[in-house]
């Protein structure tokens, strides 16, 4: 595979990872199938997700594989008032990434991020490359301090 930007910025900033590749053919391909793939739990398989704050514009939120984002716990998280998913054809251009490939790594502008708590049950986690059938396993305290996220309770 090519290198990724988020690889590349990975490699810039001296931060280890592992790449994962995988197949990525099926469209409806969830979170929890590349879980399977990559052989690792769900818990330990985070999935980006974009969303748009009525007061704080675009947010990033990182939950595991097998979780639901809850709007009201991440709209408290992120000190807003209402959250709604960023509509899919508007992904691409906020944040330089495609659905299914979206990384937290290296978007387009540096949006606040939040990373689920329970990335912490973890010394690494993975987290797109930034393409379809990439994942890059990275510890959780790089990535956190890489995009300067913050950690909370953000899942159902």
């Amino acid at each position: 595979m090519t290198k990724t930007n988020a690889m590349r910025l990975l490699d810039a900033a001296n931060i280890p990872f592992t790449l994962f590749e995988y197949p990525s053919d099926d469209p409806k391909q969830t979170a929890e199938d590349v879980a399977r793939y990559v052989g690792l739990p769900p818990e330990q398989v985070f999935k980006t997700l974009t969303v748009r704050g009525e007061k704080r514009g675009i947010l990033v939120f990182c939950i595991p594989a097998n979780a639901s984002l809850n709007l009201k716990k991440a709209a408290a998280a992120a000190g807003d008032k209402k959250l709604e998913m960023l509509p899919q054809k508007e992904l691409l251009g906020a944040t330089g990434y495609i659905h299914g490939g979206c990384s937290p790594i290296g978007m387009k502008k540096k949006y606040p991020t939040y990373i689920d708590e329970t990335c912490i049950l973890f010394d690494e986690i993975t987290v797109s490359a930034g393409a379809r059938g990439a994942q890059l396993l990275i510890g959780v305290d790089a990535l956190i301090g890489y995009v300067g996220a913050e950690v909370a309770d953000v899942i159902d």
